[in-house]
Parts: C-alpha cells; sequence; structure tokens
C-alpha cells in the first residue's frame, strides 16, 4: 500500500507516524511545500518575544530525523499542484529544482491547513506588512525586528495569534495597537468575560482599537497607516494581519472534492471526503461542534492531531470515528490565564439553545493557605434539562485545571448539577475541600430546586427604580463607598436579621455582594422571613469590570483610540 500524503504540521505528520506504527511496510510520502515538515506552530509568538530562544526548537521533527524513525519519505519544498482522482495521482513540482512530475498513490490524506487571511484591501502586500503562520513568516518578521528596532506595532485581529504577539511584542518594549472591527477580543469569549481579557492588555500597555473596520494601510515617514473606517489612521512601524485563517482548499476544489463552511473540506466521521480513498484532516476540513451538533471551523492542534491519527487507523482497515470538536483552548494573557470549552452563552442562543449561566469567583486555592487569586468562571447549561454546555475561565493559577476537568465533563455527558458530585483532588496549596467546579455544580443545583433565583447583568438596567422592588448591596459600608450598582442601599449581610424593619414586605428584593455569596446567604435569611428574592449572578466585582470595559470602550470609540 502506499499513502501519499500533501502536507505536514500536525495532521499530516501525525498520520504518517501512525501509520508506519501500524504498517511496517507501508510507502508514506509527505509532500511539504514550506522548509519545514512539523514545527511548534503555536509556538510562533513566543519566538518572535524571545521566550522561545533557539530557532531550531521550533521544529519538533526533521525530513532526516523522521526517516532514521518511520522511514517516511518527507519531501519538504515539494508543492502538489493537482489532484487526479481518476487515476490515483498528483502533480508534484520540486521548488528547489523546477522538476515537475506525478506520484502515484492508492490512499491520499490531505492535510493543508490553512493560510492567513489577507483581506483584498489597499496597500495588503506592503514590506512591512507581516502575517504569522509559517516558520518562514515568523523567521521574516523576526529579522526584520532585529535590524530595523521598530518602535511600534499595530496588530490587525484580537484572536490567539494577535493577543500572543501583543504580549510577546510588549516584552521587546514596543508600543502595541490591536484593531478589531468587533467590539471585543478573542470571540470564543462572552463580552463580559471578554472584559477580563481587555483589561489585563490595557494593564500592560496594549492599546485597545475595539469597533473599528481595517479599510487598507498606507506607506508613510517610514512606517504603515493602517486606515480605519470613520477614524483616524494608526501609524505604526510594522503591521500583522492577525484576522484568522481561511482554509488552504483550492487542491481540493479543483479535484471535485466537497466543499463546506468557507469552502472547507466536507469529511465524515472517518475523515473521508466525498471521493473515495482520499481523506481529510486538520484546519482545512469542516467538522460538526461536539455540544451544538452544527458545522464548524475550529483551527486547534489538539483536533488536527487527532484527525491525523483517525484517518491512518482507517486507511490500515480500522474503524475510529471523530466524534465533533469541543473547542477547548488556554490562553496566556501576560499574568492571566484565558480559557474556554465547549459553546458560550453568545452561540448557544444564536444556535437556538434555552440557556442559562452561573457566574462565580472562587480562589484558586484554599483561602487560608498564602498565595492564592480569584478567577471568575462562567458555566453554560441549558435550561429545563440543565445539560452542560460550556464554560470560561478568567484568571491566574488553577484556570487550565478547572477548565480541562469541565472539558471533561462535556465530553461524558455530564450534567451541570453533576459538577457537584465530582470527586477533585484537594490539598490546600492546590484547592479548596470545595473546588471551583463542585461549587458551581451546587449552584446550578439550588436554581434546579428553586432554592435560590437569579438575575444577571443584562438585567440590572431595567430593574425598576420607583420602590415598588427593593433594591440590596449585602456588602460591608466601607465596600459600599467604594462603588455601587445605582439604586441599591447598603444593609450589611451580617446586620440583616436586626434591620428587617427597613425592607418593606411584599416587595421582590434583589440582592448584590460583592462576589455572590453573601448575597446568596441575605436571599435565603430574607427567604424564610417570607421574602421573594434574586441573587445577582457573579456578584459587584463582575458588574463593576464588565461595565467599566464598557466604557473605556465607548469612549475610545468616541475619541478614535482606547484610553
Amino acid at each position: 500500500m502506499k499513502v501519499v500524503i500533501i502536507g505536514g504540521v500536525a495532521g499530516g505528520a501525525t498520520a504518517a507516524a501512525r501509520l508506519r506504527r501500524l504498517d511496517e511496510k507501508a510507502e508514506i510520502v509527505v509532500f511539504e511545500r514550506s522548509g519545514y515538515i512539523s514545527y511548534a506552530n503555536c509556538g510562533l509568538p513566543y519566538y518572535i518575544g524571545g521566550t522561545i530562544k533557539a530557532p531550531e526548537a521550533l521544529t519538533l521533527q526533521t525530513p532526516e530525523s523522521f526517516f532514521s524513525r518511520f522511514r517516511v519519505d518527507m519531501r519538504v519544498r515539494h508543492e502538489v499542484t493537482a489532484i487526479h482522482p481518476e487515476r490515483k495521482a498528483v502533480s508534484v513540482k520540486d521548488l528547489e529544482t523546477g522538476r515537475e512530475f506525478e506520484e502515484r498513490y492508492d490512499k491520499l490524506i490531505l492535510s493543508p491547513g490553512a493560510k492567513p487571511t489577507r483581506p483584498r484591501l489597499p496597500g495588503v502586500g506592503l514590506e512591512k506588512l507581516f502575517t504569522l503562520r509559517t516558520v518562514e513568516g515568523t523567521f521574516r518578521m523576526k529579522d526584520y525586528i532585529q535590524k530595523e528596532h521598530p518602535r511600534s506595532a499595530v496588530l490587525a485581529g484580537g484572536g490567539f495569534i494577535g493577543l500572543e504577539l501583543a504580549e510577546n511584542l510588549r516584552e521587546l518594549g514596543m508600543e502595541v495597537t490591536i484593531v478589531q472591527r468587533p467590539k471585543q477580543l478573542m470571540n470564543p469569549f462572552d463580552p463580559d468575560m471578554a472584559s477580563f481579557i481587555h483589561g489585563e492588555m490595557r494593564r500592560h500597555g496594549v492599546k485597545l482599537a475595539l469597533g473599528y473596520t481595517v479599510e487598507g494601510f498606507a506607506e508613510r515617514d517610514g512606517g504603515v497607516d493602517v486606515l480605519l473606517k470613520d477614524g483616524a489612521p494608526l501609524h505604526a512601524d510594522m503591521v500583522v494581519l492577525a484576522i484568522g485563517v481561511t482554509p488552504d482548499t483550492a487542491l481540493a476544489r479543483a479535484a471535485g472534492l466537497e466543499l463546506g463552511i468557507r469552502d472547507s473540506i466536507v469529511v465524515n466521521d472517518r475523515m473521508e471526503t466525498s471521493v473515495p480513498g482520499i481523506y481529510a484532516v486538520g484546519d482545512a476540513v469542516q467538522v460538526r461542534h461536539a455540544v451544538t451538533g452544527q458545522d464548524v471551523l475550529l483551527s486547534l492542534a489538539g483536533p488536527a492531531n487527532k484527525q491525523g491519527r483517525i484517518a491512518a487507523d482507517n486507511i490500515c482497515g480500522g474503524d475510529s470515528r471523530y466524534l465533533g470538536s469541543q473547542g477547548s483552548s488556554v490562553l496566556k494573557v501576560f499574568d492571566m490565564t484565558a480559557a474556554t470549552t465547549g459553546v458560550n452563552e453568545t452561540n448557544a442562543k444564536k444556535a437556538g439553545l434555552e440557556v442559562d449561566t452561573v457566574v462565580l469567583s472562587p480562589m484558586s486555592h484554599a483561602g487560608y493557605y498564602p498565595g492564592g487569586k480569584l478567577m471568575t468562571m462562567k458555566i453554560v447549561f441549558e435550561k429545563g434539562t440543565y445539560r452542560l454546555l460550556g464554560a470560561q475561565i478568567v484568571g491566574y493559577e488553577g484556570v487550565d485545571k478547572r477548565i480541562d476537568v469541565l472539558a471533561t465533563a462535556i465530553h461524558a455527558g455530564l450534567t451541570a448539577i453533576q459538577l457537584k458530585d465530582l470527586d477533585l483532588a484537594y490539598a490546600p496549596p492546590y484547592s479548596s475541600a470545595k473546588d471551583p467546579v463542585n461549587m458551581a455544580g451546587f449552584m446550578i443545583e439550588n436554581l434546579s430546586k428553586g432554592i435560590i433565583k437569579q438575575f444577571h447583568l443584562e438585567d440590572v438596567r431595567d430593574l425598576p427604580r420607583d420602590g415598588s422592588v427593593t433594591l440590596l448591596d449585602a456588602r460591608t459600608p466601607a465596600e459600599y463607598a467604594g462603588g455601587h450598582i445605582e439604586g441599591f442601599r447598603n444593609i450589611p449581610v451580617d446586620e440583616l436579621r436586626e434591620r428587617l424593619e427597613e425592607i418593606e414586605a411584599g416587595k421582590p428584593v434583589y440582592v448584590v455582594c460583592q462576589s455572590g455569596l453573601r448575597s446568596y446567604i441575605a436571599c435565603r435569611l430574607l427567604s424564610g422571613y417570607g421574602y421573594e428574592t434574586y441573587n445577582f449572578s457573579g456578584g459587584f466585582r463582575f458588574y463593576d469590570a464588565v461595565t467599566n470595559d464598557r466604557r473605556l470602550t465607548q469612549r475610545a470609540t468616541a475619541c478614535g483610540m482606547d484610553q
């Protein structure tokens, strides 16, 4: 059996190694048009910033090392120019010599990946515009920085690459501005949770121009102007296009393969394309979202590796299945960690799901053990069934641990209530006896049993201020004086029993505290005296972070630049 693989990196290289482990006698040929067969794509921003110092550290495998171990014929700088399914052959061009030839196959795996999205805008080809997707592109950017010592950069795009690169360029001492059409960074997060990411970026000097559309680029004064719709140009010494990636599927289209979202390759759960004998994996394929069941594009290394393995299994006579992508991811944002899994509230509603959420602010470990830090967790679940749909966490230590637990729970089909039953490891330096994941389960169980009712950030503005309801802040007077929600009066929770006469009977009571715990206690206390109560999800800390971020973004939009 002869297998030809188009493209290396995550999916293609994984498929090649798995094929060899399953079939020692198979002939395996990999064509990769770049000079690198397998490299740490996710590590490229950290090479720019100097965290990863040696360029060879980016190269996970070389053609020589891969051949030595697996006897796989790895041909770099070879571009496949056409696929001929009718005769099971591909046309190949050697980019070093210019020689063109055909290679036959019994099975073909497409792993072309995705290319940086380059909009058709004036000035896109300027020398000082960069993308960060390949090793070659990374070296070009690194060489420019080392030789020209730019003092400023504009990053067009606020996704994973944009944020990671912003951090690394700031570490080099550069002034950095991120410009983005949506009014938030990191679309996998809901806007309220993205507020914490915005705050961390601003604290480290990154300017945010959110809600602006880039209309082109122009050279000026030795640098580049980024031209904005309805805004003054942003000038910088260099510009990076980080507005996303597009499936690289020209070969698949020309060969007559069925295409889906944004011309991605349609595959079944065995990673088979519409043409028998041809498989596809990685960033170029359309997948099913494991939570919503909808067709999506998710460019992540983990799924690409799994898909490469599955394709190889099936080529070798197995029956492996890809169960869909859940979108689990984690991101370093300066000192902060931001992570997500499943579907956020925004996209769950777009998918037609009836959802509710809880927001909590637990400590990373036991409060009495030094060094604990707050994290903010948002859990998304389906109303009625309490099916666990997704989670977002922003914080410091322990974020990655909790998101992995929640990702596993979603995959296992646990309900949000069942989070309370998970038996998770505890010691004071690492967690609390009631882990944050358990706490989320307790909160959702209380909702399901009617022990507590809640109201959300989007409800605050519409609460009546005419006296028909009671708005209560259960924090201390000092906390209240430091900032509070308009219309809420202050009675500390520990004084509540003695001051019940100040709360008019027969009126609903909406209660807020700093994190949601004291207000929950206040709600239960008041319920015991016959009051109808509602607890604010997330607490004043959450409200303050989100509303401050919205004010800053609105002010920046009004004056044309972030503050």
